[in-house]
């Protein structure tokens, strides 16, 4: 199996799919906190585990991953499988377009 680069995506969409899967464990307003799982503005250039104030696990903390749209492509599809020992109960994005719809909408969500 070949790794699909991430490619931009619909960010209307990728805010439906945000709001149905992610907003009820995460916040990315620049005021949002921390909920079941950590706030995600400033998420990209961002190294794993480092958010204030949120209680990762050591397998988080010690992955050292740099958020960009590749590493999240990658995460987002299996995070358990990325990050083992991870507390992320969601299974993933299966579909690539999801993926990229949710990534691009989070560029303009995080900054």
């Amino acid at each position: 199996m070949i790794d699909m680069p991430f490619a931009n995506g619909d960010a209307k969409n990728g805010a439906k799919l945000f709001k149905t899967r992610c907003a009820q464990c995460h916040t990315v307003e620049e005021a949002g906190t921390n909920k079941v799982g950590p706030k995600l503005h400033g998420l990209f250039g961002r190294q794993s585990g480092k958010v204030e104030g949120y209680q990762y696990t050591d397998a988080n903390r010690d992955k050292g991953v740099v958020w960009d749209n590749q590493t999240l492509f990658d995460y987002l599809e299996n995070p358990k499988k990325y990050i083992p020992g991870t507390k992320m109960a969601f299974a993933g994005f299966k579909k690539e377009k999801e993926r990229n719809d949710v990534i691009t909408y989070l560029q303009e969500a995080c900054k």
